[in-house]
């Protein structure tokens, strides 16, 4: 049996602060899936980021608008729907809701969905020079299997889920890890147990570490609390940079 380094979305992953702000892309179908896509300002489709959302998934108005900062920095991307319309906004407001039971549904299905579905279509459909992958929780696994298949040529992840250590040995490409310091699913102990192995395996990789905030704050953190705005900021920044780091040659 895997042993896991970041555990499977639990209670914390749906606790949210709601942000402000108008969303500038739009829904639209790729090769089935349900999926939204914001473009840079040229409209250029040259450098795409695969966006893997946290559990409350490419509706949220929070994802919406942190896939609208990347594109506004020159990349178009595009976050799938692999929670087939279902929505934790309303879901965790409903009685007797199970958190677990619900992301456990999909756990298997999303990266089965991504590879055989929305993968090809986002080839087929668009003019693609060079790829990235980023994943907040839940979206971690598919970040990592892309950097596994060479499909992206840099990858980053915030506060993840469901990250066996095979994953951090697995990885051909370079790795961003933005981490909270207060995080049940992505410990200390386990954040350095994957920075062992890297280290190890000569990866390329950065971690960024912020003090006073748990996991979810680079999606989900508290505006009106200035550290947990800034490392949200910040962790967004940090993940722009890497990606030109590797994409913008």
């Amino acid at each position: 049996m895997a042993q896991y380094l970041a555990a499977h979305p639990g209670d914390q992953c749906a606790e949210a602060v709601k942000h402000v702000g108008t969303p500038k892309g739009e829904l639209i179908d790729i090769g089935g899936v349900q999926s939204y896509i914001s473009y840079p300002p040229d409209k250029s489709t040259d450098k795409v980021i695969l966006y893997y959302c946290d559990v409350f998934g490419p509706h949220f108005l929070n994802n919406k608008l942190v896939i609208d900062f990347f594109a506004e920095h020159g990349y178009t991307v595009i976050a799938p729907d692999y929670f087939d319309g279902d929505q934790l906004d309303i879901l965790r407001t409903q009685e007797g809701f199970n958190m677990g039971e619900w992301a456990g549904k999909y756990r298997a299905a999303a990266p089965k969905l991504v590879e055989e579905k929305f993968l090809p279509a986002v080839k087929e459909r668009f003019a693609v020079r060079a790829y990235a992958s980023v994943g907040y929780c839940f979206g971690a696994p598919m970040v990592m299997n892309d950097l596994k298949a060479g499909r992206s040529e840099a990858g980053a992840i915030a506060h993840p889920t469901s990250l066996p250590e095979e994953a951090f040995r697995d990885i051909t490409k370079p790795l961003f890890l933005s981490c909270a310091e207060t995080d049940r699913a992505f410990p200390p102990e386990s954040r350095h147990k994957a920075e062992a192995i890297l280290t190890e395996g000569k990866k390329v990789y950065h971690f960024q570490l912020f003090s006073g905030v748990s996991h979810g704050f680079a999606i989900k953190g508290d505006p009106s609390i200035e550290n947990e705005r800034w490392a949200k900021e910040q962790s967004a920044w940090g993940i722009i940079g890497w990606f030109d780091r590797f994409l913008k040659k």
